[in-house]
């Protein structure tokens, strides 16, 4: 057959331009047909079957063939394409293994610069963290010599300016001199501008006064540093100028400051004495059956009552047939208590006589007082008690007795004096006008609390440094004679008058010296002799109580500092934040208080960590800042020992002497000179001859009984330290106890004293102690303190000194190893009360803490998961001391909050009835707020939006509560700046606010002051400005409210030091002070008073100064505005008249002094309707104030409107319309178009267009003023203009000004 084979062998390669890929040579199967010579072949080797044909055999043969071919075929086929595959396949991995070694060279190249990267990072780190070290250096070096520079420029600035000022002032004098032709200067004249004086030809006195040198003065002393603006521009609605350092202060700017002062500042109540409502009980055995019923059944309530609101109740009574032998006991406690009651019935005994003598008859005023009087058919009095009931009518002048008859059961009689004495704890006691004390859950803090929303002060820290300062005067006043304590405050004054910078002043000495002493009696000095400084002061107590703890301290002073701030806001939560923000603070209020600031820390080296947490004291302070700490000798730090030191010299003999000499003579007892000689020999060691040392020692010769003075003197002269003596006054006083019992009781007291955090209450030692009764713990507690061991502070009983508590641990607890048993029975005391239904103060401090003393990690954690327990200390601002806690089992932040939730969904569970579920979200809000503060914000939401939803069910979705759950929501999302969300919630607590409280409540204020601050944020200013006026005007509301109620004990503090200052002779500055105390009181409404001091100062000016000197005319110019408030216009009238001529003669006719007289007269005579004579004196008042302040200052364009109105009145419409435009002008030039001054002007001047008939200028001026007024912007907190603040005098043409609204 003819075919392609002859060309093409089998195995050969052709290129195949179809099948291969881009040309490759493929091997191409060929058929090949056999040969007929080889079938013939194969014919002849194959056998030969029989009976087979030859054709038969041939064509299986065949199909063989053809079958064998075909499948060789295919195999081929097979073959050829697998081979082709197989070299595909071949080629394709070599190609892959080229790409893998092509790609790992890549990755080889990419590690090493990998590497070489990681490399160049941890370098870049290390220079990171090593630039960034070196910048914090560096910042820290600035500030250092910033805050030097500062020192340094504000020295020399301050240096220039009082150069200035008296050269100026000098000039002044010279040019007037020369003006009256005097050619003589006495070198000799006072450096006050007040007390100036000179002789004029005619011998006349005249005085160059300076309205300017009162209005610099600081208006509101030690307590706070008022806003002083600039004076003027004067606004329509000021009636009243009061003059002197107060004269830029209104009323409503007072109001604005109590206001802003209450929220921060605790109200300690004075009536109660230590913390501890006392009630005194007399009664005899005809009465006992009501006593009992009222102890049995009334006393735990009132009990409950005074605790839950953080105060001691203490029933305190002496039995008729024991109470001679406590007659000194029974007197003291009738001092302290803080009310008496009286249970009689016809017949009294000597005892009571005695007793209602002291308290109803001789102080009646000193406490509220409850007689209860028995009567019935056979009542008939006897002679002493019908007398005892005459006295004590006659004593109660101001019938504040309160009395319930009552003929009915003993039951019913006590269940009458339970409501009279519950009413008088309430109101009178502690202040609380009424309110339900059961809805109150952990003290007064909580309703201060709904004012600020952060609850900053605990007020039992503040109450204990309060009584720690009073303690510790009482105790300089009686022994600073003898201690000579004098010249140590000499150098203490002028160490604290020496040249800025000044580091920190050291006041050194070993233990007892007497440091306390002589810082409280320097501190009380300086108050009143420098009632322009702020002093903060803290007394350290032992180690490891609160009062030592260093960021409670640090933010204590930080509160302290921030009452001058009127704002609490700025004030964080974080311990670590707390210590380093407080020089800031220190440095921003130094730089607006015009006088001195001193802080006084008394037994810094008993701080826990005090050079680590003190590290501020080493940085240089600010120019008038001062600091004074106290340490002793041993223990202070190597690097406080540079500072300037005052060391507390050893006492002299004589100094001794006089000191025992003083506790013998209260006794009516001498030494005699042989027992003088031993002790003068004995005080001679450093350690024998420290005040605590001698003093200790004159009260144990005197009062220990049964011995004699010579055995006594023996005795203690064995003792050669104060430790060894406070050992012995332990045993004496033990041996003199009557019984072991008491002896028992005594030992065990102190015991559990010392192993306290911070010391346990009386009514505690009487729940321990059961079988001790209160006459005999009043015995011991009496004994104690006279020997210096034990005080009472806060309501707790405490030691007197370090060494007391150091000589009870060595004499009774063998050194301390036996006080963890005493801390397991106050832990066993602790746990019962917190299983009631309320934790108290007294639990919360001290149960964790107890409970850490012992290494209990699991019980306290137990503890801090009773979320009673965190919630009361939170509340009360010990967040440091929760944390510690929490840090000491072992827990940080995240798992803190979750064990905080997983205990208050179990907690949850058992949650019943409205009550319950209350309480629980308020412990939900609790935690919400204490994530926050922790800055754990997205932790918080959860607790805070549980506790809304508890509240919009439990209670009412308008409920105040879930406003509250709002506010503290919303300021979270402020906090993630999720600004909408906040608005909303903001917005809907103030509905709610609105709705349930009215519009002018303090928590309405709250939601307002919140709202402006989120504006500010959002640069909504002008929103902003008008809540917050809004809030000042609420605030300013309440403050009036709350000022009857506190009294205004912070702000009349500086009255009362004003008072004492003019206790002395008469003299200038007397008078001045005295004038300054009635324009206080002025401002604070209190009237009476007011009018006594300012008549006072007019009359001692007279005296001193002579009737015509220029500062009789400023008393008598505040003496006409008091009257013109009064609404006593004559008399007011002819001061001004009288205080017009004065100053007429005295001063220059351009003196703003007299312009503000004209001003005030012209007034009065306007508002009396004599317009005739109040013209000229307007236009003389111009005349002053072009003269004085130009012809474009605002005060002038005032002057030119008051004028104008007063033409209007008297139809002179053609010369008030240019002093109308004038004015208009230089209101427009100086305050800008839109100010409200301007406003004002047009408004008068569309009414002048109107009388004068041309409607369409007057509507196009009307319509200009109402624009201006609608868009006023709102004034800020302390810069409100006030009716009575200097700010003007302009009027409207409305016709004659209304006479002053009632006094408020």
């Amino acid at each position: 057959m003819g075919t392609a084979s002859s060309l093409v062998s089998p195995g050969e390669v052709i290129e195949d331009g179809y099948g291969g890929e881009g040309g490759e040579a493929c091997e191409i199967p060929v058929e090949v047909k056999p040969k007929a010579r080889l079938l013939r072949s194969s014919f002849r080797r194959g056998p030969r079957v029989i009976g087979a044909s030859f054709k038969s055999t041939g064509s299986v043969d065949l199909e063989y063939a053809a079958e064998y071919e075909r499948l060789r075929k295919e195999y081929e086929i097979f073959r050829v394409s697998k081979n082709n595959e197989i070299s595909s396949m071949q080629k394709k991995e070599a190609k892959l293994d080229e790409e893998n070694k092509r790609l790992r060279a890549e990755l080889q190249a990419l590690q090493k610069t990998y590497q070489k990267i990681l490399r160049e990072k941890e370098s870049a780190l290390e220079a990171k963290y090593q630039a960034m070290e070196r910048a914090a250096t560096f910042e820290h070096d600035r500030d250092k010599v910033k805050r030097q520079f500062k020192i340094f420029r504000e020295t020399k600035e301050k240096e220039i300016q009082d150069l200035l000022r008296a050269k100026r002032d000098l000039e002044a004098k010279l040019q007037q001199l020369q003006a009256q032709g005097i050619q003589v200067y006495d070198l000799n004249d006072s450096d006050s501008d007040d007390n100036q004086t000179t002789v004029t030809a005619a011998g006349t006195q005249c005085e160059y006064w300076s309205g300017g040198v009162l209005g610099s003065e600081p208006s509101m002393g030690s307590m706070m540093q008022l806003q002083q603006t600039f004076r003027g521009p004067e606004f329509a609605h000021s009636l009243i100028d009061v003059e002197g350092p107060f004269a830029n202060v209104g009323r409503d700017d007072w109001d604005a400051a109590v206001a802003s002062l209450l929220q921060v500042s605790p109200h300690v109540p004075q009536a109660l004495w230590s913390n501890t409502v006392r009630c005194y009980l007399i009664f005899t055995q005809e009465t006992k059956a009501e006593f009992d019923v009222f102890i049995k059944k009334h006393s735990p309530v009132l009990r409950r009552m005074c605790e839950g609101l953080g105060h001691f109740y203490l029933n305190v009574c002496f039995p008729e047939e024991n109470a001679a032998s406590y007659a000194a006991e029974r007197k003291q406690e009738i001092e302290r208590s803080s009310v008496c009651v009286l249970f009689v019935k016809s017949t009294v005994t000597s005892s009571v006589l005695e007793d209602c003598e002291e308290a109803f008859v001789k102080n009646p005023d000193g406490h509220p007082l409850v007689l209860y009087l028995r009567t019935g058919e056979d009542h008939n009095l006897t002679g002493p008690t019908r007398q005892l009931l005459e006295r004590v009518n006659a004593a109660d002048k101001a019938a504040k007795i309160k009395v319930v008859d009552h003929d009915g059961s003993a039951e019913e009689g006590a269940d009458l004096i339970f409501f009279q004495l519950e009413k008088v704890i309430k109101q009178e006691l502690l202040g609380l006008e009424g309110a339900d004390a059961d809805s109150m859950d952990s003290g007064m803090e909580e309703g201060r609390e709904e004012d600020s929303g952060d609850v900053l002060w605990d007020l039992h820290d503040e109450q204990e440094q309060i009584e720690s300062y009073q303690q510790a005067c009482s105790s300089s006043s009686s022994s600073s004679p003898q201690l000579g304590f004098q010249k140590y405050i000499d150098r203490l004054n002028d160490m604290i008058a020496a040249p800025p910078p000044t580091p920190p002043l050291l006041v050194s000495g070993g233990p007892g010296s007497g440091k306390s002493l002589l810082l409280s009696k320097w501190i009380e000095q300086q108050q009143k002799h420098s009632p322009n400084t702020l002093f903060l002061y803290h007394f350290v107590g032992r180690p490891l109580s609160t009062s030592s703890e260093p960021v409670l301290i640090i933010k204590r002073l930080t509160i302290k500092l921030l009452q001058h701030f009127w704002s609490i806001s700025g004030l964080s939560m974080e311990p670590s934040k707390i210590l380093e923000e407080f020089p800031r603070w220190l440095e921003r209020l130094s730089a607006r208080h015009q006088g001195n600031i001193i802080i006084i820390i008394d037994s810094i080296n008993q701080i826990q960590q005090a050079e680590r947490h003190m590290k501020w004291l080493i940085d240089p302070l600010p120019v008038n800042v001062r600091v004074v700490v106290s340490v002793k000798v041993e223990t202070c730090p190597q690097a406080w020992r540079l500072w300037p030191t005052l060391h507390l010299d050893p006492l002299s003999p004589k100094e001794v002497r006089s000191i025992v000499d003083a506790e013998c003579q209260g006794m009516d007892l001498q030494l005699t000179k042989d027992q003088e000689k031993k002790l003068e020999r004995h005080c001679r060691s450093a350690s024998t001859c420290n005040a605590l040392y001698v003093t200790l020692l004159g009260r144990m010769i005197i009062s220990v009984s049964g011995l004699s003075v010579e055995r006594s003197l023996e005795q203690c002269l064995q003792c050669q330290d104060t430790m060894s003596l406070y050992r012995l006054a332990l045993k004496m006083t033990l041996n003199s106890l009557n019984t072991d019992r008491e002896r028992h009781i005594m030992r065990e007291m102190l015991c559990l004293v010392c192993a306290s955090h911070n010391g346990v209450s009386e009514s505690e030692v009487l729940d321990l102690f059961p079988e001790l009764e209160l006459p005999v713990l009043s015995t011991l507690l009496y004994r104690l303190n006279r020997l210096c061991v034990v005080t009472l502070r806060c309501g707790l009983i405490r030691f007197q000194h370090l060494q007391a508590w150091e000589a009870v641990r060595l004499e009774f607890l063998g050194g301390g190893s036996s006080s963890a048993a005493y801390r397991e029975k106050l832990i066993q005391y602790f746990s019962q009360q917190l299983g009631q239904d309320r934790v108290t103060w007294r639990v919360a401090d001290e149960l964790p803490w107890l409970l850490q003393q012992q290494e209990d990690r699991t019980k306290l954690q137990l503890s801090l998961l009773n979320l009673f327990v965190s919630q009361n200390l939170y509340k009360r601002g010990h967040f440091s001391e929760l944390l510690a806690y929490w840090q000491y089992v072992g827990k940080d932040k995240s798992s803190m909050a979750t064990e905080y939730f997983d205990s208050l969904r179990h907690y949850e569970k058992s949650c019943e009835g409205e009550d319950s579920m209350t309480k629980l979200a308020n412990l939900y809000e609790t935690l919400g707020r204490f994530l926050k503060d922790l800055g754990l914000p997205s932790q918080a939401v959860a607790p805070l939006q549980r506790s809304l939803e508890i509240r919009e069910t439990a209670l009412d979705p308008d409920h105040p509560s879930v406003a509250c759950s709002l506010h503290q929501l919303a300021a979270v999302y402020v906090q993630w700046k999720k600004y909408g969300n906040a608005e909303q919630l903001y917005k809907q607590a103030l509905e709610i606010s609105e709705n349930a409280y009215g519009a002018e409540h303090a928590s309405v204020a709250r939601e307002l002051e919140s709202l402006a601050a989120l504006y500010q944020k959002q640069n909504k200013y002008e929103q902003a400005e008008k809540l917050r006026k809004r809030s000042v005007k609420i605030r300013q509301k309440t403050a009036r409210q709350k000022g009857h109620m506190y009294g205004f004990t912070l702000l009349r503090r500086r009255a009362l030091q004003l008072e004492e200052l003019t206790l002395g002779k008469e003299t200038s500055d007397s008078a001045k002070t005295l004038n300054e105390l009635g324009v206080l009181y002025y401002l604070q409404n209190n009237m009476d008073a007011a009018k006594l001091f300012l008549s006072r100062s007019l009359e001692m000016r007279q005296r001193v100064l002579g009737a015509d000197h220029p500062d009789c005319a400023q008393s008598l110019n505040n003496l006409a505005a008091l009257h013109t408030e009064r609404r006593e216009y004559e008399t007011a009238e002819d001061m001004y008249e009288r205080a017009l001529d004065i100053r007429k003669k005295a001063l220059s006719p351009d003196h703003p002094s007299l312009a503000y007289t004209l001003k005030h007269l012209a007034m009065l005579y306007k508002r009396r309707g004599k317009l005739e004579k109040a013209m000229p004196l307007y236009e003389l008042s111009l005349e002053i104030r072009e003269k004085s302040f130009g012809p474009k200052h605002p005060s002038v364009a005032t002057a030119l409107v008051n004028l104008a109105v007063i033409y209007c009145q008297l139809k002179k419409h053609s010369e008030a319309l240019p002093l109308y435009e004038r004015a208009l002008k230089v209101y427009e030039d100086s305050l800008g178009r839109s100010h409200p001054r301007v406003g004002e002007t047009l408004k008068n001047l569309a009414v002048l267009s109107y009388e004068e008939g041309d409607f369409e200028k007057a509507a196009e001026l009307y319509k200009r003023a109402m624009e201006i007024k609608e868009a006023e912007p709102s004034l800020a907190c302390g810069n409100a203009p006030s009716r009575h603040s200097s700010s003007g005098d302009t009027f409207s043409l409305k016709g004659p000004a209304p006479l002053p609204p009632a006094h408020r």
